[in-house]
């Protein structure tokens, strides 16, 4: 049995999910978590995590601290407008996005569609040369244009200077949705509102040719038929072939109301061309740039600041090299599962409190290495840091397992004291949650002026 999962359903598997996330009357809560502070391996050299219940659980043994999510966002693949690049048009049989994308980010970060690219009359697509902008166009923005260049692009949205510093990265943008029941945060969300509303349903929006025929001597007839009206076409002939077919105008001539529609040719000096309608996802374009542009990722982001009031480790040695995404972390509480932790943001780490501040500090110069008890064979554990007179640290499979014993000898190349509380818990608990996302990369050292930017997508 062959079968799809079409590009609607994950439309919708996305953003309810992002609703899920956004929405602060949802019990969820999503958190950002940062960890393993030890090597990979001798030279260091970052492993691929795999779908098994063993990655997770060493992900959540070298958990050091976790993040609030406080906003996430769908996203799509970032494809800049340049000079001289070719961009496809958009069309309804093409999987996926292709090479040359039929969507554009503008420097002035406005989003375009492309309705149709400037061919030559052999059909060939020509070279961008004109930016998109429905301001120098003179038009209005819910309406389509054409460019000198004989591209036909309309205008999507524009994303704000606080969704870019959110979620505009080098290979991703974001998209949105504007619901009517919202009020708008800003004048570019109302602008995208306004170009929903004034979506006109089903137009053809352009014409491929899957036939070039032959022994045309001049432009044929096109007649559009189907259930709507007003789609009016050109045919282009070149060395007796037809090499392209024009919708006569951009807005006026994409007619409206086709469900389905097929094209007819008429012309007796020539015989075997062929050619399809493209008629524009339901609602129209514009309608809804989700489904247009095929947004099928969500962007979840933190910024981690400094030491996040004391919560992320900073400073020499402090490192971390993975990254996982949580749902309904809880806290740590005796009494199974704890309740779930609505924070910012907490450590995660186990602890134990030595027996004096200076005894802890005898530590401090071999963060990033191993400690151990004198038990035999001894209980070791990778030092994440220092504070007063705790020490926190995390077991995996490099250092081996165990609980420390209260009381016992807690030596490292530099330190030698002993555990008065050897076997203390963090405020959360890094063995709860639903781990949803889980991501391995080289080592990032983290320092109090310093300012990350996390960002998790996920594809559906």
């Amino acid at each position: 049995m062959a079968a799809i999962i079409t590009e609607t359903y994950k439309k919708d598997i996305t953003s309810v999910y992002l609703d899920l996330v956004n929405n602060s009357a949802d019990s969820n809560e999503y958190h950002i978590g940062i960890g393993k502070s030890d090597t990979y391996n001798v030279s260091d050299t970052t492993i691929t995590p795999l779908r098994t219940f063993l990655n997770e659980k060493d992900l959540r043994n070298n958990l050091q601290s976790v993040k609030k999510v406080e906003n996430a966002s769908l996203v799509i693949p970032r494809y800049n407008w340049s000079s001289g690049s070719l961009f496809t048009a958009f069309s309804d049989a093409v999987v996926g996005i292709p090479e040359n994308s039929y969507y554009v980010l503008t420097d002035a970060n406005e989003v375009y569609i492309c309705l149709k690219s400037s061919r030559n009359s052999l059909g060939a697509i020509q070279a961008s040369t004109v930016k998109p902008s429905y301001i120098n166009a003179g038009v209005n923005v819910t309406q389509a244009f054409e460019t000198s260049d004989g591209y036909v692009w309309k205008y999507m949205y524009e994303i704000t200077a606080a969704r870019a510093a959110a979620f505009l990265t080098s290979n991703w943008m974001p998209v949105q949705f504007i619901d009517s029941a919202e009020t708008f945060p800003s004048a570019t969300d109302e602008t995208q509102y306004d170009v929903q509303e004034a979506a006109v349903k089903g137009q053809i929006v352009g014409i491929r040719v899957t036939n070039s025929g032959s022994g045309y001597t001049s432009s044929p007839i096109i007649t559009i038929r189907g259930n709507g009206s007003g789609a009016v076409a050109t045919a282009t002939v070149s060395n007796n072939q037809i090499t392209k077919i024009d919708m006569n105008n951009e807005s006026a001539g994409l007619g409206s109301g086709y469900d389905f529609a097929e094209i007819i040719i008429t012309d007796g000096s020539g015989t075997g061309a062929v050619a399809k309608p493209i008629i524009a996802p339901y609602g129209g374009i514009g309608a809804d740039s989700r489904s247009e542009l095929k947004a099928n990722n969500i962007m979840f982001n933190i910024k981690p600041d400094g030491n996040e009031n004391e919560t992320f480790l900073v400073g020499e040695g402090r490192q971390f090299r993975q990254i996982g995404l949580f749902k309904n972390i809880r806290l740590t509480d005796s009494a199974e599962p704890g309740p779930r932790y609505k924070g910012v943001s907490s450590r995660t780490l186990r602890n134990m409190r030595m027996a004096s501040i200076a005894g802890a500090a005898d530590f401090a110069a071999d963060i990033g290495s191993l400690l151990q008890d004198a038990s035999s064979p001894p209980i070791k554990a990778f030092i994440d840091d220092i504070d007063s007179d705790l020490i926190y640290f995390h077991q995996n499979d490099s250092s081996g397992f165990g609980v420390f014993v209260n009381g016992s000898t807690i030596t490292s190349a530099s330190g030698n004291s002993t555990a008065d509380e050897a076997n203390l818990y963090s405020a959360v608990n890094p063995y709860s949650g639903e781990l949803l996302y889980a991501e391995n990369r080289a080592a990032i050292s983290r320092t109090s002026s310093q300012q990350e930017d996390i960002k998790i997508i996920i594809t559906v």
